[in-house]
């Protein structure tokens, strides 16, 4: 339930609540290091509308408009940990640009992320909030996620920000030797995240736990 209420946070409340959400997500089980200052550095509380800024560092997705949500922190963090394996990538694709929270997580620890969404509001919502805080090293596109952005394929690594029925082809296609995908799949409300690795012209798979995604929806709206 969404708090009607608006408490005015200080930069101390702030500086306390982000230190929190940090323990929290490392006693979860997140213990790369980059990953963690990632999530330290990047601002949760712009991605987010400003009545729901208190909650910005609450370990709770948030509703962002058009249906969607902003990702629970500790997913966020575990699902980055999962894709980059303690690696400096150089190409990533993030399907699903949401809020610009997770695809700004990226952009702190690889080369360039490329970033697409079908919601075009979102899309250019999230243009705005990175470019504002300085980023650039972010590729926008708005387009059908599930067919991946094959002009800048093939990439050392994927990211799904939505639960797909099944793995789509084009995904895999997109991925270089040796990529990694980290991808939610099953049914609406219950998941179960997957690291899908090439290797040659063969796939492995692996499952990393069970979570909750918005679905992976086709077609630009």
């Amino acid at each position: 339930m969404i708090s009607r209420g608006s408490t005015r946070q200080t930069p101390n409340s702030i500086s306390a609540a982000r230190a929190r959400l940090f323990e929290e997500i490392r006693k979860a089980g997140v213990s790369d290091a980059a990953v963690l200052a990632a999530i330290t550095k990047v601002p949760r509380d712009q991605f987010v509308d400003d009545a729901l800024k208190n909650r910005a560092y609450e370990n709770n997705a948030l509703p962002i408009g058009h249906a969607q949500t902003i990702s629970q922190p500790v997913v966020v963090a575990f699902m980055t940990q999962a894709l980059t394996q303690g690696r400096k990538l150089e190409r990533v694709l993030e399907v699903g640009t949401g809020s610009g929270y997770q695809t700004a997580v990226l952009a702190e620890l690889v080369g360039t992320v490329f970033t697409v969404e079908r919601i075009k509001p979102l899309s250019e919502l999230a243009r705005t909030r990175l470019s504002a805080l300085g980023y650039r090293n972010v590729h926008f596109g708005y387009a059908d996620g599930m067919k991946g952005w094959l002009p800048y394929a093939p990439y050392q690594g994927i990211l799904v920000t939505a639960g797909a029925e099944s793995v789509p082809p084009a995904l895999i296609e997109q991925l270089g030797p040796g990529g990694r995908l980290v991808i939610p799949v099953g049914p609406p409300g219950r998941q179960s995240l997957k690291l899908v690795e090439r290797r040659g012209s063969s796939v492995r798979e692996q499952d990393l736990g069970w979570v909750s995604f918005v679905p992976l929806l086709a077609g630009k709206v």
